[in-house]
């Protein structure tokens, strides 16, 4: 049997369990004339007669009985799975599972987690913090959270923040000793702490506005970290200049710790995003994480 054929066993399958073709049209929603062409072209298809039919009353052919016998109850399996998914794109309960990078955890979710789950106290959430580009599909994620450069192909993408600012960054003791930097080309001489990037591998440009265009500047330094977090922490102990989400390090910085430079040069970076499988695009409890965590409108 093909998929073609599955509206005519439908229709057969009703005929067969009300006992006629006016209860089935009722109950199909269709008129009995409708109800009579589906059967018979279904019936041709097969080559066979699965009913016979009198002005009160239909009986099956042995054809007929063997087929409701051994489909009946494949038809009832299929509209329990297709009442399933009805339910879950309504449903407000079950478990999400998320990866995301820790600035998009600190920035994004931790300040409306509770909110979050004081309005839907049956959801459970799995986050699983990681920098690297994730297959989600095949890693068994619902989603993932990147900035908008970082994007897995093949999926719907809604925005969560706006463009996110990055900052320079020193401590006071380390310009202290070794002075401001006025201008990018400065950097050459300073110790800089640089960031390789997870998802590339490569270690991350350092790139800076200037009228009309932009520029990167080949920084060096003898350290080198895989996370921003780390970044930040060794900038904070004066080991050299780093760069981070400007988001990300506002604390420090309104505490003294950090000092920010060359803030008009400063690139701006990609808002961040949730993105995932199309399949998933109705999913009940993956709109309302969206509809909570999303802040800027899409255009």
């Amino acid at each position: 049997m093909t998929r073609a054929e599955l509206p005519g066993l439908q229709t057969f399958l009703t005929i067969a369990e009300l006992g006629s073709l006016r209860a089935a049209a009722r109950a199909l929603g269709v008129n009995p004339p409708t109800i009579s062409h589906q059967l018979k072209v279904f019936e041709e298809r097969l080559g066979t007669p699965l009913l016979t039919r009198n002005t009160r009353s239909v009986t099956m052919t042995d054809a007929g009985r063997a087929l409701f016998i051994s489909t009946r109850h494949l038809v009832g399996a299929i509209e329990v799975a297709l009442d399933t998914a009805r339910d879950a794109a309504e449903n407000k309960s079950g478990q999400l599972r998320i990866t995301l990078p820790y600035r998009a955890w600190q920035l994004i979710i931790a300040p409306k987690l509770a909110a979050f789950e004081t309005a839907y106290p049956d959801v459970e959430l799995e986050f699983a913090i990681n920098e690297a580009l994730v297959d989600i599909v095949s890693e068994g994620f619902h989603a993932g959270i990147r900035l908008g450069d970082h994007l897995q192909n093949d999926m719907i993408a809604r925005r969560l923040s706006r463009p996110q600012d990055g900052a320079y960054i020193a401590s006071p003791d380390y310009l202290a000793r070794y002075g401001h930097p006025s201008n990018p080309g400065d950097l050459l001489s300073h110790s800089c702490i640089r960031h390789r990037q997870i998802t590339s591998g490569r270690i991350a440009e350092w790139r800076f506005k200037t009228p009309g265009s932009e520029i990167s500047v080949a920084v060096s330094g003898r350290l080198i970290f895989n996370d921003l977090r780390t970044v930040v922490e060794a900038a904070r102990q004066g080991f050299g200049i780093g760069w981070s989400l400007r988001a990300g390090v506002e604390e420090e910085l309104a505490r003294g710790y950090l000092i920010e430079i060359l803030p008009e040069f400063c690139v701006q970076r990609p808002a961040f995003y949730l993105y995932f499988p199309k399949s998933l695009a109705r999913l009940g409890i993956l709109r309302s994480f969206i509809e909570h965590f999303a802040v800027v409108r899409e255009t």
